[in-house]
């Protein structure tokens, strides 16, 4: 038969009021708290997290909503959110949103509704006014308003590095490719970094910054590459756009980084301790993750009001670009 509370308390020789005060982390005793902790290992007593949740209305459960679990992004991003948590006695729930607005809005109403203490999110819908709760949230990469905290990395300058860093390397025809969101997001800010940096250095850079969802995305590559044969310094706006770049360059016999040269965004990289798969202007992704959790913990326990946190960014070389040319 499981063992409860009272059962607990009899063997430790006290009040069930103190046993729930040690399980619930409030101050007692030295003794009297080894004395619970000991009879709840002899016991094997388990706390019914769900019960304790409706007395304390705290969960110790955060979510998670991201855009889908199969970018190498957002599931190192994930691993390291559930790594700080843990370390808080956090719990961890995962919503896959799959790239669906309608899911995220389930996903938000549905949380409201059940015992979760906050929320991080990563999104790119028009959620906005499902977001605007007493709910604690924290955005990655998207400014709601004011009243919602957000985490992301230097976008603007993520992208003037890699202008500068295609340049320094004998790029003299630069291209910027990516997809254009309908919502507001701060990855709009890659390519605004890049077209400053290359007009600071007099530098025209051809745009394709396709309207998102991407439909026939090859074709669109294809045709841009065709019209501009001279590109040989290109910025894709993340990793995937990068790879996606390199393949229909192969299949016109371009080949990085003897033909051309690319930087991609993100840094994403196939498993933990592995190299990265492109050269890449790399996301702090561990910092991104437990600066998340810090906010949210922060905003739960402590009441702070939302912040702001913009986290610096570093170019990782990769296969896809030379060496600098020396002056």
């Amino acid at each position: 038969m499981k063992a409860t509370m009272k059962d607990v308390a009899k063997l430790a020789n006290v009040g069930v009021g103190t046993v729930s005060r040690v399980i619930n982390g409030v101050k007692v005793k030295k003794i009297t708290k080894e004395k619970v902790l000991a009879a709840i290992e002899e016991l094997g007593y388990e706390p019914d997290e769900y019960a304790r949740g409706l007395k304390t209305n705290k969960s110790n459960t955060i979510a998670l909503i991201l855009p889908t679990i199969w970018h190498p992004f957002f599931s190192e991003f994930a691993y390291f959110v559930e790594e700080a948590l843990s370390n808080l006695n956090y719990k961890l729930f995962l919503c896959n949103a799959d790239g669906s607005y309608e899911k995220e809005k389930e996903y938000i109403q549905m949380l409201k509704q059940s015992k979760v203490d906050g929320i991080i999110g990563i999104t790119y819908s028009d959620i906005d006014k499902y977001i605007s709760s007493n709910l604690p949230f924290v955005s990655i990469d998207r400014h709601f308003s004011e009243k919602v905290a957000y985490v992301t990395a230097d976008n603007f300058v993520g992208g003037q590095l890699a202008a500068q860093e295609l340049i320094t390397r004998g790029a003299k025809n630069l291209a910027f490719i990516g997809g254009n969101s309908p919502y507001p997001n701060e990855t709009k800010n890659r390519k605004e970094g890049f077209e400053s940096f290359c007009a600071s250095q007099n530098m025209n850079v051809k745009i394709l910054n396709m309207l998102e969802p991407i439909q026939d995305l090859e074709t669109h590559l294809r045709t841009f590459f065709v019209e501009n044969p001279n590109i040989d310094g290109i910025f894709a706006i993340n990793d995937f756009m990068a790879l996606e770049v390199i393949k229909v360059l192969e299949k016109l016999k371009r080949i990085a980084p003897q033909d051309y040269q690319i930087i991609g965004f993100d840094g994403i990289r196939i498993a933990q301790k592995k190299d990265f798969l492109l050269s890449t202007i790399a996301q702090p992704i561990p910092d991104m993750a437990h600066k998340s959790v810090e906010l949210l913990v922060k905003m739960i326990e402590e009441k702070v009001l939302p912040e702001r946190v913009v986290l610096p960014v570093k170019f990782v070389q990769g296969n896809t670009t030379g060496k600098k040319i020396k002056k």
